[in-house]
């Protein structure tokens, strides 16, 4: 075998120290680091940032209405609407926490509405009128009631549905409420949003 010169020594072992910082960047990566990424926009004008991990089963929720930073935001499995909530800064002074199930499950695409408190008692969520659409994550029973074809027993089974099965991610997801037929699915599609 020929004799390595005192240059070639040199080459391979910087080649060697070059390969192991590699390899270990690569492991370090795969280990589920978090990067975070700037998301623009958000009412306080300051960027916000959420994390991407390489687990799976983390879950992608839109947090609005009266936080301190609205946003979407990456949740771990399993995060209830008060981590959410938390999340994005916590609730606003002018929050009205009470018209919000803190303990529900977060479900992936879920949107999660923290209203505002209005002089006189009474909460407004974002842009919602009387006739416009109910938030589905907050919509209480009887908001529900208010809907052609709902009544007390039926608006009373959904709000049960929503809270067992961790929020609803779309109005389809009502089909499988006992006692909702196709008539009352279209006067809900009508009146609810996500």
């Amino acid at each position: 075998m020929p004799e390595l010169s005192r240059s070639q020594v040199v080459v391979y072992a910087a080649i060697a120290v070059a390969l192991l910082l590699v390899g270990a960047r690569a492991i370090r990566g795969e280990d589920g680091t978090d990067r975070s990424f700037a998301a623009g926009g958000g009412s306080q004008g300051g960027g916000q940032s959420f994390s991407i991990s390489g687990q799976g089963g983390d879950l992608v929720v839109d947090v609005t209405g009266a936080v301190q930073r609205p946003g979407v935001y990456r949740m771990p499995a399993g995060s209830r609407v008060n981590d959410a909530v938390i999340r994005a800064g916590g609730a606003a002074p002018q929050a009205e926490l009470e018209a919000v199930n803190l303990a529900a499950r977060l479900a992936d695409g879920q949107q999660v509405v923290v209203p505002e408190r209005v002089p006189g008692g009474g909460s407004v969520a974002g842009a919602e009128s009387e006739d416009g659409p109910i938030s589905l994550g907050t919509a209480t029973a009887e908001q529900l009631e208010g809907i052609d074809g709902i009544g007390p027993v039926t608006a009373g089974d959904i709000v049960k549905f929503r809270d067992e099965h961790g929020g609803l991610s779309s109005v389809e997801q009502l089909d499988q409420v006992p006692g909702i037929g196709p008539a009352t699915m279209e006067a809900l599609r009508e009146r609810l949003q996500p």
